[in-house]
């Protein structure tokens, strides 16, 4: 069964948990508000606002999808990334830098947030039923199982058009991962952190996108990993009884079956303090 990280978030300096009765927990870095969702209720999926690490990329924005289709957003907002309250009938987030996406029931996709380089032009698609968001473009499946992508394409990130059979896409700093229905994986972009290398992965039934590395989880609970590994956030190995994964800039968050979460990579401003966490679940 495929699966998307609908119950964990990773960003650029914090990390974010969806538990089995709705509520929100979140650690690490919160100078712009990013973890306060103390009083968050009745959430089905929650997605972090992530970035390449940079010193001047450090804030970032939390967002979280209810039951009833509203959309909650804390943390920074100095592009309106935070604007959702007025969103109805949403299925699905995700948070970039300095943007949000969310995907209606009737397929066709919301943005808000920064537009410079074009990631927020989606008001065009159509028939959409999975969306993702990198530092500077945003990508989509369609029903039918093909991909469109908006925004800086200068490693060619967005270079999804020939993809089909999709189920899921992530996307990361300058490089897009796509799973496919028979659980192979593809990937486009920048391909010289090694990203990209996912063409051996097999019976793959989730995926997302770091900066600079990408993860995925089998059908049988194991954990695979590719890129950058400069911090040790694809140390995942001997990860076992895995069924969901995020990737942040610099670190990676893995959900058990038994509602833990394992880290690791980058444990800087306390985004991997994640040992104490329970009852993290899929909706």
């Amino acid at each position: 069964m495929l699966t998307r990280p609908l119950a964990l978030a990773a960003g650029r300096r914090h990390s974010v948990g969806r538990r089995w009765d709705g509520t929100v927990r979140a650690v690490g870095d919160s100078a712009a508000g990013e973890c306060r969702v103390e009083g968050w209720v009745d959430v089905v999926e929650v997605a972090a606002g992530n970035v390449h690490t940079a010193r001047n990329t450090g804030r970032s924005h939390t967002v979280g999808l209810r039951s009833d289709g509203t959309v909650l957003a804390t943390g920074w907002n100095g592009d309106g990334q935070c604007d959702v309250t007025d969103w109805r009938g949403v299925t699905a987030v995700a948070a970039g830098w300095r943007r949000t996406l969310g995907l209606l029931r009737d397929g066709r996709v919301l943005a808000v947030g920064r537009n410079a380089e074009g990631q927020c032009d989606v008001g065009s698609w159509r028939e959409m039923v999975a969306v993702s968001c990198g530092d500077w473009h945003s990508v989509g499946v369609r029903a039918d199982g093909s991909a469109v992508a908006t925004g800086n394409d200068r490693r060619r990130q967005c270079a999804v058009e020939g993809w089909r059979d999709l189920a899921a896409v992530a996307a990361g700093y300058c490089h897009t991962v796509g799973l496919r229905a028979d659980g192979r994986a593809v990937a486009t972009g920048d391909r010289t952190t090694g990203a990209c290398e996912v063409d051996a992965w097999e019976d793959v039934v989730a995926l997302d996108a770091g900066s600079h590395h990408t993860v995925g989880v089998t059908a049988s609970g194991r954990a695979l990993a590719t890129g950058d590994n400069g911090h040790g956030q694809c140390d995942v190995g001997d990860w076992r009884d895995i069924v969901a994964v995020a990737a942040g800039s610099t670190h990676t968050l893995g959900l058990r079956a038994d509602g833990t979460v394992l880290s690791a990579g980058n444990a800087a401003d306390g985004r991997c303090a994640v040992d104490a966490w329970s009852g993290i679940r899929l909706p």
